[in-house]
């Protein structure tokens, strides 16, 4: 194995919180050892190195994480180029609200009708809400060529995986949300994109 393998992520194939950590190290170019993990079957080996047996899980030498938020600010920090991060404090703190705002703005709405107990009557409703949040901030994404960045962020990492399971969350954007629509089409092409994706992620989103 060696060197090459020395760094090992845990991945669920199909969730998206594992999703942007593969994204984190795609975009770096990180050499890593990625394992799909099926989370309905437990594995011993994610047990024995991780107490909670969460998903994602990364493993560096006798480092465990298992915290998504931790894991991409890791590799931000042990892999510093390409930057993911601003330099310059303000900035990184503004990202970093943004990460925050997409967890609670977003990511709590689409795992709420992930969730299989939750029923159809709730479902729609939060579709409507996360429909309608992701067609007001629309706009926001016609001034970058990223999510309010000239560079692709931590920020886009959190958001994309998202965004590639709209049609898997029953969200259909309209022509009106353009910028957004364009930004997604632009991200979803990008060569560090598609090397983040799964098999299972592959099968997600209509062509």
């Amino acid at each position: 194995m060696g060197m090459t393998n020395r760094l090992v992520c845990y991945s669920d194939p199909a969730d998206h919180y594992s999703h942007r950590v593969r994204m984190v190290l795609a975009e770096k170019g990180i050499v890593v050892q990625i394992l799909d993990i099926d989370p309905e079957k437990n594995s011993d080996e994610l047990a024995e190195i991780n107490p909670y047996g969460a998903l994602p899980t990364l493993m560096d030498r006798d480092l465990r994480l298992y915290e998504p938020g931790v894991i991409m600010e890791y590799l931000e920090e042990r892999y510093p180029h390409p930057p993911l991060l601003p330099v310059y404090p303000v900035a990184r703190a503004n990202s970093r609200l943004l990460m925050h705002r997409i967890q609670s703005d977003w990511c709590a709405l689409a795992d709420r009708i992930l969730d299989v107990r939750t029923d159809e009557g709730a479902r729609n409703q939060l579709r409507g809400e996360l429909r309608k949040s992701l067609l007001e901030v629309s706009p926001l994404f016609a001034e970058k060529p990223y999510f309010l960045s000239d560079e692709p962020s931590l920020v886009d990492c959190c958001l994309l995986p998202l965004l590639w399971r709209l049609s898997l969350l029953g969200i259909e954007l309209p022509r009106s949300a353009r910028p957004l629509l364009e930004y997604m089409e632009r991200q979803f092409a990008r060569q560090a994109f598609r090397a983040s994706l799964s098999a299972i992620e592959r099968n997600m989103r209509p062509t």
